[in-house]
């Protein structure tokens, strides 16, 4: 059998920015559009990019990128990234704006200060480098970013939590997307992360997934800015909160997440692995019982089986958990719930890398 082709990489938002306004910037300069427009990304390598539009408007000129994400389920994939550039007065600089479909910050916490377009930096100063490549003197010129639609794709983001308002962001510290990378998400959580920290929240809860993530903002009435959207990235998140720490830290997620981790699994997609019959029945800790689990098909079946498994899952994944926090300044606590939310075992907070207390009988 052929080996399967491999997955064809893409491009960032901030590479199709940049290469709209690049294109947009010549033409002002020049009377005519460079079709395709080459760019130089931060690695050094030089993409060109087919213009989807390029036109003049009043006071300055627009040209227009399509995204191509190659095979990565990107929100962005086939969006058009439009700039719109203007002259600015000699020694003005370079100045950014949000347009239709572009975000505005908010919230303290992100690479940009609030009140900022949602523009970030590595993008930014892709785009000075490239109208410096025109004008070397300077380039002074108003770029403005806008995607048709970006407010309604914004929506499938999680730019709403960060505190990013109207639209999406131009992100991008490479210029390409490498498919199934993850890189986007992790990036998302540490954004959260750093959001709920500048807001002086001392406690973040982590969450596999919408239920489980419901289910502990009721347990505890936390605000939107305190829930990390982590899916299966635990490990990742984990990592981030050891290196910028907050007072406590809440782990939920469902049976089947939770029985991951408490088997030693920091990235919980079902591809890394499934849960094992054999460890979520050495949690147990009584033979009789644990010859259920074994023969149970799946872990909600092993839970019908076995009264009290939430509770060793979430000790045994509150251990693992606390292994990678390791700080004890760090409360940490797990939670696990079931499709409807119920809560079906917990290990109570607790200072990270000390033995949490037995699991409680629950009625």
């Amino acid at each position: 059998m052929d080996a399967p082709a491999p997955l064809r990489r893409g491009w960032t938002t901030g590479a199709c920015a940049t290469a709209a306004a690049k294109a947009a910037f010549v033409a002002l300069r020049t009377g005519s559009f460079p079709d395709p427009v080459t760019i130089t990304l931060p690695g050094g390598q030089r993409p060109a990019f087919a213009l989807a539009r390029g036109e003049f408007v009043a006071g300055g000129a627009v040209a227009g990128v399509v995204k191509d994400a190659g095979d990565d389920p990107d929100v962005t994939h086939g969006a058009l990234v439009l700039a719109t550039v203007r002259p600015l007065p000699a020694g003005s600089g370079l100045r950014f704006r949000a347009g239709p479909g572009v975000g505005t910050v908010t919230r303290p916490g992100l690479p940009l200060p609030p009140g900022e377009p949602a523009i970030n930096p590595v993008p930014r100063r892709m785009m000075r480098e490239a109208l410096e490549e025109v004008a070397p003197a300077g380039a002074d010129a108003e770029v403005e970013i806008s995607i048709p639609g970006g407010e309604v794709l914004a929506e499938r983001t999680l730019n709403g939590r960060l505190g990013i308002v109207g639209g999406l962001s131009i992100l991008g510290t490479t210029g390409i997307v490498v498919p199934y990378s993850c890189a986007a998400w992790i990036d998302s959580i540490h954004r959260g992360i750093d959001v709920a920290r500048a807001s002086g929240l001392g406690h973040v809860a982590g969450a596999t997934g919408a239920a489980s993530e419901a289910a502990v903002r009721g347990l505890h009435g936390l605000p939107d800015v305190a829930l990390i959207e982590m899916g299966d990235f635990v490990g990742g998140m984990l990592k981030y909160l050891r290196r910028h720490p907050v007072e406590r830290v809440t782990v939920a997620g469902g049976v089947a997440k939770m029985t991951k981790l408490a088997q030693g699994m920091l990235d919980l997609h079902s591809k890394r692995g499934a849960a094992d019959m054999e460890a979520l029945a050495a949690l147990v800790g009584d033979a009789a019982l644990g010859e259920r689990v074994r023969g149970a098909n799946t872990v909600a079946e092993a839970f019908s089986l076995v009264p009290g498994l939430g509770e060793a899952i979430a000790a045994g994944a509150w251990r693992v958990a606390a292994g990678v926090l390791d700080d004890p300044g760090i409360a940490l606590e797990v939670v696990v719930f079931d499709r409807e939310g119920r809560l079906m075992g917990r290990a109570d907070f607790a200072p990270s890398g000390h033995a949490p207390s037995s699991p409680r009988k629950r009625r």
